[in-house]
């Protein structure tokens, strides 16, 4: 599977689409209220095929509600479903069942085997009008999903879900072979101080685009929090402080991007330590959001993937800062504010990470099987 996002031109027949959009949060609170009122009455959860079937019946007299396509509203159903499912699974890990959502908060309606054709060029028929977006890209395969989502800026995005066609050499989940072209391997620890830190000495900063923000975005909120509630002032105010966000987010993600390429054509494997980022999160709080560690791995997997090079990630709980990257003594304890320590064993004097990115390069080396990546046709499987 293959996901692509294109976005919509501004139009004045768009107000169609976010009047479906307004009508799918109006079926979405509808259902979760039967959910509570069936709960409440006999102490379980309605069965989504009842649930559908008895939204289809309510859909027939409501003429506001028909503007939302038929499998856009299944759709609503199976997503509550599968809401309730993983809180009666991990309830005691703390998720919470699906509540009511704002109707204007209210993001995204999909659509999939019906209700959408795509026409020559860059036009879209969604439902009886046909809109136009900015085609970035082509449509290769076969679409399985469309999704319109709606920005907090109102702005309107078609996310497409095709099943990619193999001959095109994208891998839909199979499995294949490194593509050995500089030989090089190369562990990678993530830092408060250095956003990355390569077993080769390589250190990387980064830029911390909330915290170079930082002012801009407290002037915004500011304004924004003296604007009379429902005024016109106030929508606009917070349209800026959106755009604030927005703008940090576009920047850290375009350099994310960047680096993520420039590390896949250095290295063919690239190994990382399993990071336990919801406990991080708790001790460091906004600086560990800022760094988004999570965002860059999950952008760095996919370029890997394209270029068929290999990301190995090791046990969390691997000591990799305490352990001496020269003779493997491994340290009782080492406090987070001591960054240089000397080994009690060899006497050599290791810096934290570098010493931890050795350590990681090491141990996923030693999961290949081999130390050498010219002579390891290990399997990608991301």
């Amino acid at each position: 599977m293959k996901t692509l996002k294109f976005k919509l031109y501004q139009h004045k027949r768009n107000r169609f689409l976010k009047r479906m959009i307004n009508a799918s949060g109006v079926i979405y609170n509808h259902c979760i209220a039967l959910h509570k009122r069936y709960y409440r009455m006999w102490g379980k959860h309605i069965r989504c095929a009842k649930l559908q079937a008895h939204i289809a019946k309510l859909r027939k007299r409501n003429p506001f509600w028909q503007t939302v396509g038929s499998q856009a509203v299944q759709d609503i159903c199976q997503r509550i479903e599968k809401a309730y499912q993983l809180f009666f699974k991990h309830n005691k890990k703390g998720v919470r069942p699906p509540g009511f959502k704002k109707v204007k908060k209210y993001k995204s309606f999909t659509l999939k085997q019906a209700g959408y054709k795509f026409l020559g060029g860059n036009r879209v028929k969604i439902g009886n009008k046909i809109y136009q977006f900015w085609k970035s890209r082509e449509i290769e395969g076969t679409v399985k999903t469309l999704t319109i989502k709606r920005t907090p800026l109102g702005e309107l995005f078609m996310v497409v879900v095709v099943n990619a066609e193999r001959s095109r050499g994208v891998d839909d989940g199979s499995k294949s072979e490194v593509e050995i072209k500089t030989g090089k391997i190369a562990g990678f620890d993530f830092g408060l101080k250095a956003f990355l830190t390569c077993s080769d000495g390589t250190k990387i900063d980064s830029p911390q685009f909330f915290k170079q923000s930082l002012n801009a975005i407290t002037k915004a909120s500011r304004q924004h929090s003296k604007k009379l509630k429902g005024s016109t002032n106030r929508d606009e105010a917070r349209k800026n402080l959106v755009r604030k966000y927005e703008d940090i987010s576009n920047r850290r993600r375009d350099w994310f991007w960047k680096l993520a390429h420039e590390l896949t054509d250095e290295f063919d494997v690239l190994c990382f330590e399993t990071l336990n980022l919801k406990g991080m999160q708790r001790l460091w709080g906004r600086k560990i959001s800022d760094l988004a560690f999570g965002e860059f791995l999950k952008i760095l997997e996919w370029v890997a993937k394209k270029k068929n090079k290999l990301l190995v990630f090791i046990d969390p709980w691997y000591p990799s800062s305490k352990t001496c990257s020269s003779c493997g003594h491994i340290l009782e304890t080492l406090d987070l504010s001591i960054r240089r320590w000397r080994c009690p064993s060899c006497q050599s004097e290791n810096d934290r990470d570098e010493n931890a990115s050795l350590n990681i390069q090491r141990v996923g080396s030693s999961t290949l099987g081999v130390g050498d990546v010219r002579q390891s046709q290990t399997a990608i499987s991301v």
